[in-house]
């Protein structure tokens, strides 16, 4: 928590006008912290801050004081509030393959891409994929302290990146 007077910031985008700003939010993305206060501290502008790196876990934040001396008060949680993902992954432990191929394999791709560019050609191609992933490839629901990490980074490669 604190005054960071970065005035050129706006938070609802994550955009910023000038260099120092950006890496300031760049800083925050890169450390996967989130920003919480969301009263304007001095003409519009979000000064002080309430930076948290656990969503939940901050609350009741309040800007209290007077002109020229303003704080914020805040409440840290005890446990943070369980957020249920959203995210689902592709299970390719459970997908056919074999249907995946022989899908791909009837269409014919000389007379499908015929006559179109790069761009169409690509949207009719990933039009296809998608059909046949949809139906060859279930979908779970990523659950429990992995939720954040992309499916694909396991233990042993997140072990090589620390």
């Amino acid at each position: 928590m604190g005054d960071f007077n970065h005035p050129d910031i706006c938070w609802r985008g994550n955009t910023a006008g000038h260099k120092q700003s950006r890496k300031f939010l760049e800083c925050i993305d890169d450390n996967f912290l989130l920003q919480v206060t969301e009263e304007p501290t001095r003409r519009g502008a979000m000064l002080d801050l309430v930076l948290t790196n656990k969503e939940g876990l901050v609350g009741d934040v309040k800007l209290k004081g007077s002109l020229g001396c303003r704080d914020h008060e805040f409440k840290i949680l005890r446990a943070a509030r369980r957020v249920h993902s959203k995210l689902t992954a592709l299970d390719f432990r459970r997908a056919d393959l074999g249907l995946f191929r022989d899908l791909l394999g009837r269409i014919p791709w000389d007379k499908a891409l015929e006559g179109r560019g790069a761009q169409a050609s690509w949207l009719v191609f990933k039009g296809h994929l998608l059909q046949a992933q949809e139906r060859c490839i279930p979908a779970k629901r990523k659950s429990g302290k992995n939720t954040k990490r992309p499916p694909w980074m396991k233990k042993e490669l997140l072990g090589k990146v620390k």
